[in-house]
């Protein structure tokens, strides 16, 4: 995953999520999706989406756009839809990566600094404080 999104970051100069997903032809829109959903990616005619909850805040935005290219990259071919239907397993596993995969992401290259917290490195990474126990 770390090789994954240092390759992403060289090529595109940027750890930003919404530049990367541009970058990688990846639609972004945004969508009342109600409560409990923040974001969703599926792929429609070869085109890839990723929808994000109009109504978040700019710090879940863009943590939700690095989660929903987490799932781009490490799983491609997987329908999460699919997989709650028709299917007995769980998708729990995928959705931990794909957040993983937006923590390393958003604060790739950077680290606590002497005397700073974990949370404090979030904040200053504009990664949402419950977020923080996919550092590690």
């Amino acid at each position: 995953m770390d090789k994954m999104i240092l390759k992403l970051i060289r090529r595109f100069k940027t750890n930003d999520p919404f530049i990367i997903a541009e970058g990688l032809g990846i639609y972004i829109r945004y969508a009342d999706l109600g409560d409990g959903t923040r974001g969703l990616y599926f792929k429609k005619l070869r085109r890839r989406f990723i929808v994000i909850h109009e109504r978040l805040p700019e710090d879940w935005r863009r943590f939700v756009c690095a989660h929903e290219l987490g799932h781009d990259r490490l799983h491609p071919g997987f329908n999460r839809f699919w997989l709650d239907e028709q299917s007995y397993f769980h998708a729990g596993k995928f959705e931990r990566q794909a957040s993983k995969f937006a923590v390393r992401l958003l604060t790739a290259g950077d680290s606590p600094a002497r005397s700073e917290t974990l949370e404090e490195l979030m904040m200053r990474n504009g990664i949402p404080k419950e977020m923080q126990r996919f550092y590690f």
